[in-house]
């Protein structure tokens, strides 16, 4: 395998100033706990020695503890300093980043520009009317073409394609699965029936017809 090389983050005038006023604000933290904890120490000092009636020493300790109070007052102002100091670098830098985002965004925006010619855009919706209006020109010309008859033609027509439609999205008729029944039925005749006269009728009708005698 070979050598992976990371290339660090190159580190700005910006980022080394961040972190001196960090470590100056982690530095006045601690001073002001340490100052706390001497006023304090003094404090009790004070009460110690007004026991022991020791008051030249015990106003001594007070007087120290006031120092004390002073320098802690100060170091109170430098923190608030210092914290400001860091938001104002926070905010420029926030700043910064949205003012080189809006001038890429703006770069980006010419160069697309860049790319269109205002000549060739005219151009183009000279060809897109100058298109449409000769197709509405045929449009026109095959419209004066057709006449009453034709459009009674394309009227018929249209009401036979909507029928044929309609017959065709009708629905089936179901078909049975089972097999049909066989129905025996007589075979249709294919000649005239003869007319069978009745044979006594036919003598009687005989008799009848012979004459009688003188």
């Amino acid at each position: 395998m070979g050598n992976v090389f990371v290339k660090k983050p190159k580190i700005t005038e910006v980022d080394r100033a961040i972190l001196s006023l960090k470590t100056q604000r982690r530095k006045l933290a601690q001073y002001q706990q340490q100052l706390e904890k001497v006023i304090e120490a003094e404090k009790e000092a004070a009460k110690d020695l007004l026991r022991d009636k020791k008051k030249e020493r015990a106003l001594l300790a007070l007087r120290k503890k006031k120092v004390q109070e002073d320098l802690l007052k100060q170091v109170d102002a430098w923190l608030v300093n210092v914290e400001q100091q860091l938001a104002d670098i926070e905010l420029a830098s926030k700043q910064k980043a949205v003012f080189e985002s809006l001038k890429a965004g703006n770069n980006a925006m010419k160069a697309i520009q860049g790319e269109v010619n205002l000549d060739d855009v005219q151009k183009l919706m000279d060809d897109t009317a100058e298109a449409k209006a000769y197709q509405d020109e045929i449009n026109a010309i095959l419209g004066e073409k057709l006449s009453a008859e034709d459009e009674e033609d394309i009227l018929a027509e249209f009401e036979n394609l909507e029928a044929q439609m309609t017959i065709q999205d009708l629905p089936e008729a179901p078909v049975s699965t089972k097999d049909e029944e066989k129905l025996d039925l007589p075979d249709v005749p294919t000649k005239a029936p003869e007319i069978v006269a009745d044979k006594s009728q036919a003598v009687k009708t005989k008799v009848m017809e012979e004459p009688l005698p003188a």
